[in-house]
């Protein structure tokens, strides 16, 4: 084997762990049996979602966490929180979620139902990238900012229903949306 051909495959491997993986402070199993992943925020005041179990479909994030006796709530999902989750089909953002990441949802292709919070008031850039498979979303008062290219290729979105609060949409935010 040629040693260019060798070194491709080892980038390759690398690159293909590293898609998997994240770093995380606690990992809690709701009562629908889905564990979740966080890592403290805000002098660990809060919480924000880092991940899940890769092959949970429908993902209910809940408003609190109580891990070691101590309550914390969940403000934000992380950027590329659920990245690449294929099997995802549906997933619920609580009201106390203040912000959306960047590629939170990147590539979910089987993602078709998005609820999402009354307290977000950002959707990060790529935040719903090549969800493929979602139809419609609703984005509550709260929003003030779309990122940019948040939507971008969601070519079944059919439904979008963007409030007056949102004063920021950014570019391709709904880009190939036919």
């Amino acid at each position: 084997m040629k040693h260019s051909t060798l070194i491709f495959l080892l980038i390759m491997l690398m690159s293909m762990i590293g898609a998997s993986s994240f770093a995380y402070d606690i990992a809690v199993e709701n009562a629908d049996g889905v564990t979740i992943y966080y890592s403290y925020i805000n002098d660990g005041k809060e919480l924000e979602v880092v991940g899940a179990d890769p092959y949970s479909e429908n993902v209910v994030i809940p408003e609190e966490v109580t891990y070691m006796n101590r309550t914390r709530k969940v403000t934000s999902i992380g950027n590329r929180a659920y990245s690449n989750y294929g099997k995802l089909t549906s997933v619920t953002i609580p009201n106390s979620v203040t912000y959306i990441g960047n590629q939170a949802f990147y590539q979910c292709d089987n993602l078709t139902s998005v609820t999402i919070g009354n307290s977000v008031t950002s959707i990060g850039s790529e935040a719903f990238f090549y969800c493929h498979s979602l139809t419609s979303v609703i984005i509550p008062n709260s929003v003030t900012d779309i990122g940019n290219q948040a939507f971008y290729e969601c070519s079944s979105l059919t439904s979008v229903t963007i409030p007056n609060s949102v004063t920021s949409i950014g570019s391709w935010a709904f880009y190939d949306c036919i």
